[in-house]
């Protein structure tokens, strides 16, 4: 993205305010094949959570943090993950779920983010899992406070570089005969793949489309 300009907390509010891609944008970073894929999201789903993209300004860029999961999960261990968790008879809200979740994670109070939206839920066949993520935004980046029993490394990944086209991959595996083919999104020392990506997948196309619609400054 060399001569681009960041990518702005107006377009973000614009990005959010257009019609959600799904689906169809999700599947740029979807595992090929992945089994139990589906659209929508079940009528009855076993486990319900959220997780949170949390948008905060540094070095003039707009950076999200991402967790490397312990391996004291039940599911998705050693997975780069969003902030986020399974919903508690206690939450009101999905967005109460992923704002929990994330001081849980890593310390950030809900009241020091604002909501900015909501994205297309995402259902993950493995786990069998009906993921509600949203978009979240702090003015100032905060001293993050993992939590050593959920997280084992903390990531910080830029907006603009998830953007660049540059930056997504293709792998390749095989297991038990079978060819798969999976995108990933470089963070660090970390591979970003499968429902987190997928995720950023859909708010990463948003927000090009917004940047896109908006005037450019002379």
């Amino acid at each position: 993205m060399a001569g681009s300009s960041h990518v702005t907390l107006e377009t973000v509010r614009a990005a959010l305010q257009l019609p959600l891609p799904g689906h169809a944008a999700r599947q740029s970073m979807s595992p090929r094949p992945r089994p139990g894929d589906r659209p929508d999201l079940p009528l009855h789903c076993p486990h319900e959570g959220a997780v949170l993209v949390l948008l905060y300004p540094r070095a003039g860029q707009l950076r999200l943090p991402l967790t490397l999961r312990t391996g004291r999960g039940e599911s998705h261990r050693g997975q780069v993950s969003l902030p986020g968790g399974a919903r508690e008879p206690q939450d009101r809200s999905f967005a109460e779920t992923a704002l929990r979740e994330t001081q849980e994670e890593l310390g950030i109070a809900p009241q020091a983010v604002e909501i900015l939206g909501a994205l297309t839920p995402l259902y993950i066949p493995v786990s069998q899992f009906c993921v509600h993520a949203y978009v979240g935004h702090t003015p100032r980046a905060f001293a993050l406070r993992p939590d050593p029993n959920e997280v084992a490394q903390v990531l910080e990944a830029s907006l603009d570089r998830l953007l660049d086209p540059a930056t997504r991959r293709i792998e390749v595996h095989e297991r038990d005969g079978q060819r798969y083919e999976i995108p990933i999104y470089p963070v660090g020392d970390q591979r970003v793949w499968g429902a987190t990506a997928m995720i950023l997948a859909e708010f990463l196309e948003m927000v090009r489309t917004a940047r896109n619609l908006r005037p450019t400054a002379s």
